[in-house]
């Protein structure tokens, strides 16, 4: 088996069990330590003054990030406004999906997609696939943190941008796992790290700050196969001076798990 024992970190939280499973059959020994979870920002105003608005037709283009956003803005706009509105609202406009979640949501909403981004799906694609698009009122669905890269990007392309937030990303709730993961990374019991949000990537790097072992987890993760789903995560792992070892030939879960097993890296 390509991972031939291997003991393969993974820090999924929504498809735990999933990853866990890929990772046995390609013969690793998987130790999942879910590190986010997804807080929606209840009562959220500015939420609530996008909506205001976009049903005055006060946007050309929404540009959704992800799908679970989509959802989320549905929630919060539905607590004041009938069922099905944000929908409605956005026939009006020209949708770009940032890949194929949001598009999904669409589909099920039976909204029209003006544009999808391609893989490996980050901002810069969305940025390329609506260049020279007319629209000029722009409103960004963003997720877990704002990119101030992108909304830059926009802006400085003469466009009037406006960003709303509808979730933050959490700690789980029971950080245990979380906090031996550190420990087995320092104590060298891992020898496979796979990423799959750049979030995970904060909040292992919190966790181990809070455990005084902050260097000592950033030296382990050098010397072992760190494995990132995309660009985005990529990126954000070189912030924290991890260099990834590999990506996928497309961002999919199932691909990160068996090329990293297929490199049968100690």
């Amino acid at each position: 088996m390509p991972f031939d024992g291997l003991r393969v970190l993974s820090l999924e939280s929504r498809r735990a069990t999933e990853i866990a499973t890929l990772i046995s059959k390609q013969g690793g020994q998987p130790f999942v330590a879910p590190s986010m979870r997804e807080k929606p920002l209840e009562l959220n105003p500015e939420v609530l003054a996008f909506a205001e608005r976009l049903f005055a037709g006060d946007f050309d283009m929404m540009i959704l990030m992800t799908g679970v956003g989509a959802r989320y803005l549905d929630r919060v706009i539905s607590t004041r406004y009938p069922a099905g509105r944000l929908a409605e609202a956005l026939r009006t406009l020209a949708v770009v999906a940032r890949g194929p979640k949001p598009t999904a949501v669409m589909r099920e909403w039976q909204v029209p997609v003006a544009v999808v981004a391609p893989e490996p799906n980050t901002w810069r694609e969305v940025l390329a696939a609506i260049d020279g698009r007319p629209e000029r009122r722009i409103a960004v669905q963003e997720y877990g943190r704002s990119n101030p890269e992108m909304l830059a990007a926009l802006r400085a392309r003469g466009l009037d941008v406006t960003a709303i937030r509808v979730y933050e990303w959490e700690l789980p709730e029971d950080t245990g796992p979380l906090r031996e993961a550190v420990h087995r990374l320092v104590e060298g019991r891992i020898d496979v790290a796979l990423f799959t949000t750049a979030g995970q990537v904060t909040h292992l790097f919190r966790i181990a700050a809070e455990e005084g072992l902050e260097e000592p987890m950033r030296d382990a993760l050098r010397k072992i196969l760190v494995a990132s789903i995309g660009p985005t995560t990529t990126e954000h792992l070189a912030e924290y001076g991890i260099t990834a070892g590999m990506e996928p030939s497309h961002p999919k879960m199932g691909l990160l798990v068996n090329q990293a097993a297929a490199m049968n890296r100690p």
